[in-house]
């Protein structure tokens, strides 16, 4: 498989094959900076594994000074692959995972998945994962921007890696059986307006959050966009259009982190099954 840095040379090279919104697009992002007081604290995610740690080992009983628990969120990323439509409008790929999955089965992502040992960064992770899972070739996708990172509800640690399909008609889509049931292309905008959108109020460990619903219908197939795919996707359509959507946004307040590490370190002993990446 080619590296991030060979697929984004190869990327370049299709540069001619790009409108001169794209390219200016490629540009905006890729000067881009996550914000300085980004959700994602990583000073904080320390401290509240040592706070967890130490209420761990107290309600289990065990001493202090015993084997550490390792409680570092596990690193997963997604693609957020953009194109320009034959209207003109920017447009994402969207996955509908298989029925047959134990987890989210029949959801609507984002290309995407776990870090392994080898990926160098997370574009790797993201263009590997979306090859395995809907055969796009990485040396297609010209990766601009990682996106600052999602925390979801199971401890898993989500980038949004945004990429540039320059020329979409050498990518056709082969989605892997096992994973996912179809891919389809929605218009990017729509993460950011009141249409077709509905939200509901969960409480989750003493919370409260916002979940958004985007209802999509192309040709005789309905889709529903939710959970933490449509707040990645918000996110991301607020920084490429560098404006508000046009509805109230939950910002995502991760100061919570510490319960949910708590709860994942009960879960060790209490053989609690963990689905992964939550949609919330």
């Amino acid at each position: 498989m080619k590296s991030a840095a060979s697929a984004s040379s190869s990327a370049a090279t299709s540069f001619k094959l790009g409108s001169s919104r794209l390219l200016a697009l490629a540009e905006q992002l890729r000067v881009y900076k996550p914000p300085l007081c980004s959700p994602f604290d990583e000073a904080e995610e320390m401290r509240a594994y040592q706070e967890s740690t130490r209420k761990l080992v107290s309600h289990v009983g065990f001493q202090e000074p015993m084997a550490p628990v390792s409680l570092r969120p596990e690193k997963a990323a997604v693609l957020i692959c953009l194109f320009e439509g034959d209207d003109g409008d920017l447009r994402v790929i969207l996955t509908k995972r298989s029925s047959s999955l134990s987890s989210h089965s029949g959801e609507v992502s984002l290309p995407g998945g776990k870090a392994e040992e080898h990926d160098k960064d997370d574009g790797i992770t993201a263009t590997r994962e979306a090859e395995e899972e809907i055969g796009l070739d990485p040396s297609l996708v010209d990766v601009v921007v990682f996106l600052e990172p999602f925390m979801s509800l199971h401890l898993l640690r989500v980038t949004p890696v945004v990429g540039i399909l320059w020329d979409k008609d050498a990518f056709n889509p082969t989605p892997n059986p096992t994973e996912v049931e179809a891919v389809f292309d929605a218009p990017f905008e729509m993460f950011l307006k009141d249409e077709n959108r509905r939200c509901e109020e969960i409480e989750w460990l003493g919370e409260t959050h916002l979940i958004h619903f985007f209802d999509y219908k192309t040709g005789d197939d309905d889709y529903v966009i939710w959970g933490l795919t449509a707040r990645i996707l918000i996110r991301a359509a607020t920084v490429i259009y560098q404006r508000p959507p046009a509805f109230i946004e939950e910002k995502p307040n991760l100061k919570y982190s510490k319960m949910l590490i708590l709860k994942k370190s009960f879960s060790m002993f209490l053989d609690e099954s963990d689905t992964g990446n939550q949609q919330i």
